[in-house]
């Protein structure tokens, strides 16, 4: 289930350096994170066999941990601030 244009657009806005910037890694992993919650939350309690759009869903978590590693590597203290502001680790 992919996000409205208005959410997408609310994420690139806040986490871009302008309102066109989607394709900074951390306007990536918000709209990753984003669905992944989505997901998550809701429609694996409705439908838990539903195995398709589990893999669908663990490759997201994959490409979202990916664009971390990367920005880990690139600049830490980009790595801290996108991790702290979307709590994405404990």
């Amino acid at each position: 289930m992919p996000l409205s244009k208005e959410k997408k657009q609310e994420l690139v806005t806040k986490f871009g350096s302008s309102d066109k910037d989607s394709g900074k890694p951390e306007v990536q992993v918000a709209i990753l994170t984003k669905r992944i919650n989505e997901l998550s939350a809701d429609h694996f309690n409705k439908h838990k066999k539903d195995n398709h759009s589990r893999r669908g869903l663990l490759k997201m978590v994959g490409k979202r941990r990916k664009l971390l590693r990367y920005l880990e590597n690139k600049d830490v203290q980009r790595y801290r601030t996108i991790i702290k502001e979307l709590e994405i680790r404990k």
